[in-house]
């Protein structure tokens, strides 16, 4: 058996490689999503409100104590664009000069964006942790803000979770789209 399953991935090249990780990590971020909407619909339908990621927050992938459905989400998502970029590595260099210079300005300000999220989510999740810690309890899981809409609360812990994994994306955008410079250049 060790034998078959090494000659299949001996077989297998990089790029082969990275495609089979893409399609994993999309079917699983297809799951938790289709998961956590269908769940979120649920609680909707019964209570009349919604928290926004506070299902996948709540739940484990496999059984109790497998880690939180948000945190596979956040991994899937880094790791499907880390496999996306290494597939189609060789198309950003063929870009014209302009497309890669308005996707770089994009990249720039998505990490703006996402890092001032980031640090606003995690603040404001620490000062939460922090006070019910003083007023003896703690389930930072439970946490949630009210921003940007009253009625319809964010899970702090997804908002950070998730906004950590777009500033991530977006550096390596940016990071891909300089490295295409270097190598265009180093070809002529």
């Amino acid at each position: 058996m060790n034998k078959s399953i090494s000659k299949v991935f001996t077989n297998l090249d990089s790029r082969q490689i990275y495609i089979i990780i893409f399609y994993f990590s999309a079917f699983m971020m297809l799951y938790i999503t289709t998961f956590g909407m269908y769940w979120s619909w649920m609680d909707y339908k019964n209570t009349g409100t919604i928290n926004v990621g506070e299902i996948i927050v709540k739940n484990d992938l496999f059984f109790n104590g497998s880690g939180k459905l948000v945190t596979y989400l956040a991994i899937f998502s880094v790791l499907s664009w880390f496999c996306v970029t290494k597939i189609g590595a060789r198309r950003v260099e063929n870009i014209p000069k302009i497309i890669k210079d308005i996707f770089g300005t994009i990249a720039v300000i998505l990490i703006v964006v996402s890092a001032y999220e980031f640090v606003y989510n995690f603040t404001v999740w620490g000062s939460l942790i922090t006070i019910n810690i003083l007023h003896k309890t703690t389930n930072p899981d439970e946490l949630s803000i009210k921003y940007p809409n009253p009625e319809t609360p964010w899970n702090l812990d997804f908002a950070t979770k998730m906004t950590l994994a777009a500033f991530i994306i977006s550096c390596h955008s940016f990071y891909v789209i300089q490295k295409s410079y270097k190598s265009t250049n180093l070809k002529k």
